[in-house]
């Protein structure tokens, strides 16, 4: 899961046109914890994450395990009637 959301936000990165070096002042991290996080050399903290998404405006929201499948779903079905 964690690896997924890595992928996300590097490629919200990529889209935003915003360096590792930006992304890391925007964020107060290090440029080496935002490399290291998006090449899953660590395993990063909530806290970084969330950091990270805030810059490219992204929100983390976490799911309960046992509502996944309804979130899934929901999202599902709000895609498909976007589409109309």
């Amino acid at each position: 899961m964690t690896s997924e959301l890595i992928t996300t936000l590097v490629q919200a990165r990529k889209a935003a046109r915003i360096t590792q070096a930006d992304l890391a002042e925007r964020a107060g991290l290090s440029r080496m914890a935002v490399q290291r996080t998006e090449t899953g050399d660590v395993d990063p903290r909530f806290s970084t994450l969330q950091e990270m998404a805030r810059v490219l405006n992204m929100e983390l929201i976490a799911v309960p395990a046992e509502l996944h499948a309804q979130v899934q779903a929901l999202i599902q079905a709000q895609a498909g009637h976007d589409s109309l």
